[in-house]
Parts: structure tokens; sequence; C-alpha cells
């Protein structure tokens, strides 16, 4: 405990506080940014200013700040039953609900699909640690013990723990952290606008790129690569969307060789593409699927990863023989997650958030475009659902121009992602914005580029 008396928060947060994925030399410069309140979409700092979360935090509060049916949920669950645990078989009400209620939405919602169970966690991070472990499984237990590589892509991003932050494609976050792990690889990103070579139709870029991934499964031997992780939606990335016939040619590829597909559904997933998952949106026959984020609106740290017949019956039939699956976490299916996730459901279904945020991705796109309309530096505006991105173009490499009108767009009163692998300012609203707030977030947004213009000019000279 510091005894220093009178000390501000913000040198409290200073003196005490390693914040995730930042700098500690900023920090220490310039301090932290404390926020008090929210309701809705607008979030407060302690300065008094009131800000459009045009964000959803990390792409995570889809019903938005402030929700009491959330808040009473929680509340009920916990003075009912506050923990339990989940080994050894041990159950309760509200997950086993909770797993029922996943299964069905993904089955009716995702034509093709062919889901059995539900595992739960705490974070998007472990949600995609937990696919590799039960990879790994699936492989032994089949007697292919060679079959363990992982193909991701470059520009992805599945979290930051040893195994995910192996998948992730970005290298800021692998550098001086020894990552990727060994037996992880990656594929070029499907990114058409700033990767299609010259004169290169969209259909022929995503040609090259799946026959890159044959390739690649041909040089290592398919008899070790076992799966391949993919977002529909390349969230932190960039907001790339896949390019003419991806994922349809994709797929083909990976039933021919028996390699399992794994979505990365913790952005995508509850309504974000204007569709339940984005799985539905693209197509996608996955086998495991993994969710997070939109699941509670990060009102509870959960996750849940959704596993395929294919692999659920291979688990089940060596079950008798290898005895109990020794993975799991303290707070796997936390009942009080569950009653909030179930409760954060029903407000989703109920107020029609999927078919807002359909409805309102074209106006948010259409905003976008016209605040950005004409401004030499902007490259791509693109976007499916509430879940866009704004692309500058004509900078030297590595030089961060979205950076520059991220920091004004705060200063005006919106809150967008500068995001780490391209210059992509990025959009993710609550699902249950209206109309009229992507309008004022649009009007704010056009402010913080014009007064960034000028830095933006002597940045690409």
């Amino acid at each position: 405990m510091n005894d220093l008396p009178n000390l501000s928060l913000t040198k409290m947060d200073q003196m005490s506080l390693f914040h995730p994925v930042s700098s500690i030399h900023d920090v220490q410069q310039n301090g932290p940014q404390i926020y008090t309140s929210a309701q809705g979409v607008e979030v407060t700092r302690d300065t008094g200013q009131t800000l459009l979360d045009m964000g959803a935090g990390l792409w995570c509060v889809n019903v938005g700040y402030g929700r009491t049916e959330l808040v009473q949920a929680g509340a009920e669950a916990m003075q009912q039953l506050s923990f339990q645990h989940f080994f050894g078989g041990a159950s309760a009400e509200p997950t086993i609900r909770l797993a029922d209620r996943l299964l069905g939405l993904f089955r009716d919602t995702v034509s093709g699909s062919d889901m059995a169970r539900v595992f739960f966690g705490n974070s998007g991070s472990d949600a995609n640690d937990t696919a590799v472990k039960l990879v790994t499984y699936y492989n032994n237990l089949r007697g292919k013990p060679a079959k363990k590589k992982i193909i991701s892509r470059k520009g992805s991003y599945h979290g930051l723990t040893l195994a995910s932050g192996s998948l992730t494609g970005i290298n800021g976050y692998h550098t001086a952290f020894d990552l990727p792990m060994k037996g992880i690889l990656h594929t070029s990103c499907p990114h058409y606008f700033a990767f299609g070579q010259d004169g290169e139709s969209e259909a022929a870029f995503t040609d090259r790129l799946i026959t890159e991934v044959e390739d690649m499964i041909a040089s290592e031997g398919a008899d070790t690569v076992a799966a391949f992780i993919a977002e529909p939606i390349m969230g932190t990335g960039g907001v790339l969307l896949p390019p003419e016939g991806y994922f349809a040619k994709l797929q083909e590829v990976l039933d021919r060789h028996d390699i399992l597909l794994i979505a990365d559904e913790v952005i995508t997933g509850f309504g974000r593409t204007g569709q339940w998952f984005g799985c539905g949106t693209y197509g996608l026959r996955p086998d495991i699927v993994s969710l997070a984020k939109g699941l509670t609106s990060a009102y509870f740290p959960m996750s849940a990863s959704i596993i395929s017949n294919r692999m659920w019956e291979v688990f089940a039939s060596a079950s008798e023989k290898m005895g109990a699956v020794m993975h799991g976490f303290t707070y796997s299916g936390h009942p009080v997650g569950a009653a909030i996730a179930l409760a954060n459901l029903e407000v989703i279904e109920t107020e029609g958030m999927v078919e807002n945020s359909a409805k309102l991705g074209p106006v948010l796109l259409d905003a976008l475009r016209d605040a950005t309309k004409g401004n030499a530096h902007v490259g791509d505006v693109r976007g499916a659902g509430l879940m866009a991105g704004v692309e500058f173009a004509g900078f030297p490499a590595g030089s961060a121009p979205h950076k520059i009108v991220a920091k004004h767009a705060t200063a005006a009163g919106v809150l967008t992602r500068a995001l780490p692998f391209m210059p992509v300012t990025s959009f993710s609203p609550p699902l249950c914005v209206t109309e009229a707030e992507i309008s004022e977030a649009a009007n704010r947004y056009a402010k913080a580029l014009a007064a960034a213009t000028p830095e933006l000019e002597a940045l690409a000279s």
C-alpha cells in the first residue's frame, strides 16, 4: 500500500498498474485514460467528457452498457449459487441451459453445421488454447500423433496466451516472447485491397491464396497438418472481409486432406456481422467454434468452444479407456456467467439486435464513406453488419496515420480503435446503436479527420 496522502488516481495508476497491450513509456509520460461510467453507447471519462463508443469496448459490449437485465441476472445467480466447479461431472442449471441454447442457436442459424457439445472457459484466448489442445487430443486418440500442425493466417488475431498468441499472425504480438511456438504455420493474409497484385482479379487472388495453402500442406505433409484456424472476418487485423469464393474453396481443400476447421468467432459471434454467427454469413462448416465477447456482452468473463460430432464421437468412444479428459479451468461453466449469458441472449433476441446489425450495417458504411469522401489519405472503407474499417493509404511503411486520426477522434468525442496490423481505424458499436448515433459518430469522425489532415500530409510527404 502506498503511504503518500492524497495520491491522485492517475499517479496511483502509474505507480501500481501494469496495463495490457500498452506502452509503459506512454503511460508513465502521459498517464492513463480513466473511464468512470457508461450507458447505452456512451462512456464518460473522469474529465467529464462523454464519448460515443464505436468500438463496443474491445468488440464486446454487444447489448450496450448499463443493461439492468444482465445486472439483475448476475445478482440473482450470485445469491442462489455464487460458484460451482464442473470437474468430475459436477454441473449447474444455468450452464446446462446455456450449453443447450448455444447448440440450438448454432444449429438453427448455420446451415450444414453438425455440432455436439459446448466446453466453457474464461476468454477468447483460452477458447483458442482449448482448440489447440482438443485438436491434439483428437489426433492422438485417432492414432495420428504426427498430425499436429495448425495453419493460421498473417494478420489474424486469436489471443495472447502462448498457444493463441502463436496462432495470432501479427508480428508485434510475437516480439520478445519467442512466438510463434513450433508447429504453428502462417499463410498469406487474404486482404485483396492491400495484397492483390496489379491486374489480378479478386477471384484470381483467391485462387492464388488457396494454391498457397495447398502447397503448404503438400510441403509439410498432409499427415502432419491437423487444423486451419480462421476468423470469418479478420477483426484486429483490419476488418478484413474474405475475398470472393475464399471459404468455399478453402473448405474443400481442408476436407480433402482431413484437416479440421477452427472458426474463431470471438468477435464475429452474436450478431456482429448481421447474422447470429459469421459462420452463417460466409457458409463455414467448422469443427470447433471459439466464442467469447458477445456471449455475455462483456458483463462477465466467459468463453465457449462448440465441438463438432466428428470430434465428439472420437472423444466419447475413447473415454472408457482414457478416463477423464484432463483439461479445464476453475471457472469453466461458471453459473453466474451462464446466467448473465442467458439474459444477454434474451436481450439480443427480443430486441432484434441481430436484425438491427443487418439493417444499420449499410447505414454505418454510408456514413463513414460520406465522412471520408474526398480525403486523399483514405484508401478503403469496408465492413459487414456493425463491423467496419477505414484503411489509410499512401504512407511510408511502418508509419501510423490511423493512430493520429484515432487520437483526434477521441478528442472529438468518438472512440475508434487504431488497429495493430494495418493502418485501419475500426468501428464496431454496440448492436443497440441507433441511426442518429451512427450519424453523430460519423460527423465527429469527419471533424477528427479534418483536424488530423495537416499531420497526415506531413507524414505522407
